[in-house]
């Protein structure tokens, strides 16, 4: 089964959430939901008077429809240098059912 919807995921550096969402909105996406976290990656491990120090994440939901995926996807990637260690990370989730969305829904 195919699914209509996906939803991106972007875990990121605090402070780097707009520049994602501008991103992916000029690849075709309509916004996106910032959620603050915090984490830890292999490349950021970061020690204070011998106490591990777990930096402030943002992370970024996009629901897009699944044709769209590829091309936001690759404008967030760009965006937030993904492909450089430590910068962050991006996953795609199918969607099974989705309310309150009347705006991605195709016309029938």
């Amino acid at each position: 089964m195919e699914h209509k919807h996906q939803l991106i995921v972007t875990i990121i550096n605090k402070g780097r959430s707009e520049e994602i969402i501008k991103a992916s909105r000029a690849a075709g996406a309509e916004g996106g939901t910032v959620i603050y976290g915090r984490g830890i990656g292999i490349h950021e491990r970061q020690m204070f008077l011998g106490i591990p120090i777990e930096p402030e994440k943002e992370l970024v939901l996009t629901i897009i429809p699944r044709n769209l995926t590829e091309k936001v996807l690759t404008a967030i990637v760009e965006a937030g240098d993904l492909n450089k260690p430590g910068s962050g990370i991006a996953f795609v989730l199918d969607l099974v059912q989705v309310a309150g969305i009347t705006h991605l829904r195709e016309s029938k």
